[in-house]
């Protein structure tokens, strides 16, 4: 079967409008075709250039082809789900992931950090904060990138954890350990105040750009995922105010 046949393209030959999403391109994978439309529409009045999938072979195939820079991805969907659609994009390389989901299901929203995704929203969902979401995350791409070739380039040494900051790796005890670009840039927000408690609200400012108070919950699912890859033990819950990273007294400084 021939899976372009379910990937739409929208929007005509027509440059895109100035604005911060402009050239930007966005895979919506989405089966139901009214929530496809309105993120679409959306999407693009922000310039972003956007194609559809309804379901997970047509998906793959149009990251594989079309290299989009973001996906907005629906885990529930037809062919195989969104978190398989994920493992086998990232697999070709890395990219953005958004995922919805239509239960508010932490379990659910785990796996899906543990499979790549970056951030997750749960239907129904406000469009506003699903383009906010976008930007950020995109705008995270761009930070990394300048974060490589920065004079602040070097490893983070904290017992066991290494943090290489230009090579995004992280490995502990020697060993290396796969991190999403959120992850990561939440390790190295913790780690750069090593012992020190950063609330919430924190977080949410220097890792997703957030205003408000809004998403604390995704701190908390992100930072359950990270405990997961790094060991539970390395993060502290202040129960009430936030998290800190545990670390060998003194800490390391970026070497």
């Amino acid at each position: 079967m021939d899976h372009r046949s379910t990937t739409q393209t929208h929007g005509s030959g027509t440059p895109a409008a100035a604005t911060p999403g402009a050239q930007r391109r966005v895979l919506v994978v989405e089966d139901d075709p009214t929530i496809t439309e309105a993120v679409a529409v959306r999407l693009r009045a922000e310039g972003f250039q956007v194609r559809t999938a309804g379901d997970g072979p047509a998906a793959v195939e149009a990251a594989e082809v079309w290299q989009p820079d973001l996906l907005v991805l629906d885990v529930m969907l037809p062919g195989f789900d969104g978190l398989e659609v994920c493992r086998r994009v990232q697999a070709q390389r890395p990219v953005p992931v958004l995922m919805l989901t239509a239960r508010d299901d932490e379990t659910d929203m785990l796996v899906g950090l543990g499979v790549g995704a970056d951030d997750y929203m749960t239907k129904p969902f406000s469009m506003r904060e699903l383009v906010a979401r976008v930007h950020v995350l995109l705008r995270r791409v761009e930070r990394a990138t300048i974060a490589a070739t920065s004079p602040r380039s070097g490893t983070l040494r904290l017992g066991e954890l290494e943090i290489d900051h230009a090579q995004r790796r992280v490995r502990v005890s020697g060993k290396d350990v796969h991190l999403t670009p959120t992850e990561f840039d939440l390790l190295v927000c913790l780690a750069n105040s090593p012992r020190a408690v950063l609330s919430r609200e924190q977080l949410l400012a220097e890792v997703w750009d957030w205003a408000d108070a809004s998403g604390t919950r995704t701190v908390d699912s992100h930072i359950k995922a990270l405990r997961r890859k790094i060991g539970a033990e390395r993060i502290r819950t202040v129960h009430g105010v936030g998290y800190a990273l545990e670390a060998p007294a003194p800490a390391s400084d970026w070497a």
